[in-house]
């Protein structure tokens, strides 16, 4: 999967840098506000591929004594990161030409050079998207698109292809303005435009945020690894009762689980540490991206409660059951 991501970035990356430069010279000559907002946001988009690359390359950096369990989470400070950008530089900054083109409002120069640019960058955007979206049909599997959204603890899969699919839309209204402009010949569709694509950006980007930000905090695995989690463990004649299994992301493909298990009595200490062991091993087989796990071995099930027993607290060391 992360290959996968590796690989829709670098081609997002490489078409948002060639439509950005073509977009700038097509402003250049014509002065449209709607060009130089596509413009601004292909930059803008550009700079967010180049920050994912760069949260996948710090995100892989092994475990130390600072961080025991790894930098996996860089990557969901990074896709934030991005969403801010969109949102702060992209959608600011397009709003504000629009208003400005609308408050001074002047024709387009040379339209055919527009629409030269905007048909190239149809094509490259195009491109990308397709790419991106094969990535995400890949990996979202029978889940529809926005639960595939919901689930997925992979940013970078739904991100760029919520971009590019911000960029397609964009370059359709820039597209339509510019020809409403030319044919009626009312300046203000210009301005217009670069408005409709920061409200569009500004949308993409509170989204994305609200996408990253419980990876960022610490999002459980989805229920299947949990039910999964369970199926294994309760699968055990030694298991008296399975009681919490919390999980956390630590990254995409990183899952942190810390299982509270009370054995069956009669079982020495040696006997519970090798069903642990047993257990970590079959855990791990079963779900590929759980990596580190914590199991905690608690009283027998006819141990009257004592005053440290309250609160369902286990110990976090095996004993032998009473």
């Amino acid at each position: 999967m992360a290959s996968g991501s590796k690989t829709v970035i670098i081609a997002a990356l490489t078409g948002n840098l060639l439509i950005a430069v073509t977009k700038f010279i097509a402003a250049a000559f014509t002065g449209s506000a709607a060009m130089m907002a596509e413009g601004i946001h292909s930059t803008v988009d550009t700079g967010n591929q180049g920050l994912l690359l760069y949260g996948m390359k710090r995100a892989k950096r092994p475990a130390d004594a600072k961080f025991p369990f790894g930098y996996g989470k860089e990557i969901y400070f990074w896709s934030f990161m991005v969403a801010v950008l969109i949102f702060a530089v992209g959608s600011g900054i397009s709003i504000y030409e629009g208003v400005n083109r609308l408050l001074h409002p002047h024709p387009v120069e040379s339209p055919m050079i527009n629409y030269v640019v905007l048909g190239l960058a149809m094509l490259f955007e195009g491109a990308a998207w397709f790419v991106a979206a094969k990535e995400f049909n890949r990996v979202k599997g029978k889940w529809g698109v926005f639960e595939a959204v919901r689930r997925g603890k992979d940013p970078a899969t739904f991100l760029v292809l919520f971009e590019d699919s911000a960029a397609m839309l964009g370059l359709v209204i820039a597209f339509t303005a510019l020809l409403a402009g030319q044919l009626t010949g009312i300046e203000i569709f210009d301005g217009i435009a670069s408005i409709c694509i920061g409200i569009i950006l500004a949308i993409t980007a509170v989204w994305l945020a609200i996408e990253t930000k419980g990876l960022l905090i610490g999002e459980a695995a989805n229920q299947h690894v949990v039910r999964d989690i369970r199926d294994v463990v309760s699968g055990y004649e030694s298991v008296a009762k399975t009681n919490e299994v919390l999980t956390m992301h630590v990254g995409p493909n990183f899952i942190l689980v810390n299982i509270s298990v009370r054995f069956a009595k009669g079982l020495s200490g040696e006997q519970i540490q090798n069903e642990i062991e047993r257990m970590d091993s079959d855990i791990k087989k079963r779900c590929e991206n759980v990596k580190r796990i914590f199991i905690e071995a608690e009283r027998s099930a006819d141990r009257p409660a004592t005053a440290s027993d309250q609160g369902g607290e286990g110990t976090t060391s095996p004993k032998p059951a009473e």
